[in-house]
């Protein structure tokens, strides 16, 4: 599979249009913050294309670095938090909203920690394979937070999720990170983001299933 600047573009523009879609049609707060996973998904895609655009044209090269840190401050700071964020505050089931709770506050540590990372090590990236290799100059810790500590806010609370659908949701973006990492290990950070966006288009039909139409009432003569 090859991406490019035009796969990025035009994936981050479907996602945020479904995800402005699925906000329009949630029928509570809590599934409005849900509907927000493809639109953030839909900018990082842009963010990411951005990249692309500074990486392979002359004369573009201003972009690289606003837009790599864009990128990573999505993947690495916003992820770890807004994921069992949202997955909170739609969660029906107490037992499973407290776990979330503790997952959330983990994930706020984590994305401090990764904030700080950005701030002060280097990181470079490198086109290759048609890929994005990011290359980050962070501590032994830093590493191992991002190998193992990143799943647990990031993977874990859609899948202990008490709505089905949701379990779907994280059981694909699961097998996403595996394919990825599997096929794809060098540029594993761009190729999971670029899976993971894709699948949370299934947010917009989660929505939906949450709120069925309403059959419209045929006025009747006489």
């Amino acid at each position: 599979m090859c991406f490019s600047a035009s796969a990025s573009f035009t994936a981050g523009a479907v996602l945020v249009t479904m995800g402005a879609i699925a906000i329009r049609k949630s029928g509570t707060p809590a599934q409005r913050v849900l509907s927000f996973i493809p639109v953030i998904f839909g900018l990082q895609q842009l963010t990411e294309g951005l990249l692309w655009v500074g990486l392979s044209r002359p004369g573009y090269e201003y972009l690289v670095q606003p837009a790599k840190y864009g990128f990573l401050l999505f993947a690495q700071v916003v992820w770890p938090a807004f994921i069992p964020y949202s997955m909170m505050r739609i969660e029906p089931r107490p037992a499973r909203k407290k776990i979330m709770k503790v997952l959330f506050g983990f994930g706020l540590v984590l994305a401090a920690y990764f904030a700080y990372c950005l701030s002060a090590y280097d990181v470079t990236v490198a086109p290759g394979c048609a890929h994005i290799n990011y290359v980050l100059s962070y501590p032994t810790l830093g590493i191992y937070a991002m190998s193992w500590g990143y799943f647990l806010p990031a993977a874990i609370p859609p899948l202990i999720s008490g709505i089905g659908r949701l379990r779907v949701l994280g059981l694909a973006t699961l097998l996403a990170y595996v394919a990825a990492k599997i096929f794809y290990e060098q540029f594993v950070i761009s190729v999971w983001c670029f899976f993971a966006a894709l699948v949370s288009a299934f947010v917009l039909f989660i929505i939906y299933e949450m709120n069925p139409q309403k059959p419209t009432a045929v006025p009747t003569k006489g």
